[in-house]
């Protein structure tokens, strides 16, 4: 049975709000994935087919779609309102994700809800500690093993990272090839876990949760970051986790 739904956010960060701007319109394979810029116009066009519906530079923007092209949903929102803090040195931030869920609700609820915790998270990384450096950008799953009820517990464990560590401890883990990495835990609970290096971004996604494959997303800030080869290593990494001994 199709069902409306509605999920927002609000928050404070350390950013003008014309970075926040950049970030969700041109630069948003530094916290989420590259994608098509909006066009600068109330009715132009907009990532995935859909339509810029509020475009009000560095304030507000809408991006709406009626034909999403997923069998569980049949129409998308987004939101952004931005306005300055501290005389412009901080922006508020507020976004609403909505839509209509066709199958599934609360299932596709409950993913969509998470994830937005965690990508928001991500955004404000990307704000305080990269931006606007360039990304070199990669996504990839983990093999169908990884989609088992507990398989996300696996990559915490194969990270070395303890079941009791909090956010913001510092870490050296167990990375592609066993090569040691130094980094931030800058996010953790049962279905994400956050990674912050001096130059990276690497975001874990227990999606098993929800019926799919465990994901990872590398944000390279390098100056020669190789997406191709991120992306590689940790597929490697990632089967190997999933790998019958």
């Amino acid at each position: 049975m199709s069902k409306e739904f509605e999920i927002a956010r609000e928050f404070e960060v350390d950013a003008t709000p014309e970075q926040v701007w950049e970030a969700i319109t041109h630069g948003t394979g530094g916290y989420l994935w590259p994608m098509q810029p909006p066009e600068p116009r109330v009715g132009g066009t907009a990532a995935f087919g859909s339509t810029v519906a509020a475009y009000d530079p560095p304030h507000h923007l809408v991006v709406r779609s009626e034909d999403v092209g997923f069998p569980t949903q049949s129409a998308n929102q987004l939101e952004h309102v931005v306005e300055e803090r501290d005389g412009g040195r901080r922006a508020w931030v507020r976004y609403v994700h909505s839509g209509i869920f066709t199958d599934d609700w609360d299932n596709q609820y409950d993913g969509a809800n998470r994830h937005t915790d965690f990508y928001l998270h991500t955004l404000r990384e990307y704000l305080t500690h990269f931006a606007p450096r360039p990304v070199g950008f990669a996504q990839l799953n983990g093999p169908e093993a990884s989609q088992a009820p507990d398989a996300f517990t696996a990559v915490g464990r194969a990270l070395g990272l303890p079941d009791d560590l909090a956010e913001g401890a510092k870490v050296s883990v167990r990375g592609p090839g066993g090569r040691a990495l130094d980094a931030v835990v800058d996010y953790r609970d049962p279905y994400f876990i956050g990674l912050r290096t001096d130059d990276a971004l690497v975001r874990f996604f227990g999606r098993n949760h929800w019926g799919a494959p465990v994901g990872i997303s590398i944000h390279d800030f390098a100056p020669d970051a190789d997406a191709e080869a991120n992306e590689a290593a940790w597929q490697g990494w990632l089967n190997g986790v999933y790998s019958q001994s």
